[in-house]
């Protein structure tokens, strides 16, 4: 079954970027997988405090997830995956798609303001001679 693969984080472009997977997941019999991707930076600090915030990072992130989840479930009748890396976005991004051979697309959404599409499609897009699927982006209006 060939997946969609898309990014959950805190921006607002992520929701489309969900629904839109999720919704061509249900029309063409694919699935969702939700990758999650915690920065290094959240956990420079002694060992037992960066322990404790990783944890309280995967503890939010699945319960953003759930939200999603749920809605994909009800709405679309899709049951979606969840993957939670730790690392850099882009790098994590480009290993996960290496890492499962049922992903066949990469799903991400594009900011509407004029600062740009957002840091994670203007780099992805600059690498994206060295991912093996195709990219859609999901205009951020949409």
């Amino acid at each position: 079954m060939r997946k969609f693969l898309v990014v959950l984080d805190d921006s607002r472009e992520c929701l489309n970027a969900i629904r839109f997977a999720a919704m061509r997941a249900a029309h063409t019999g694919g699935g969702v997988e939700v990758l999650a991707v915690i920065p290094p930076e959240e956990f420079n600090h002694w060992i037992g405090v960066g322990d404790i915030m990783r944890e309280e990072a995967r503890e939010r992130i699945e319960a953003h997830f759930e939200v999603f989840a749920k809605w994909m479930r009800d709405k679309q009748g899709v049951d979606p995956e969840l993957a939670i890396r730790e690392g850099e976005p882009v790098a994590e991004i480009m290993a996960q798609v290496r890492d499962d051979p049922d992903i066949g697309v990469l799903v991400l959404g594009a900011a509407s303001d004029k600062k740009g599409p957002g840091p994670l499609v203007t780099q992805l897009t600059r690498n994206a001679g060295g991912l093996p699927i195709p990219i859609t982006i999901v205009p951020g209006d949409l």
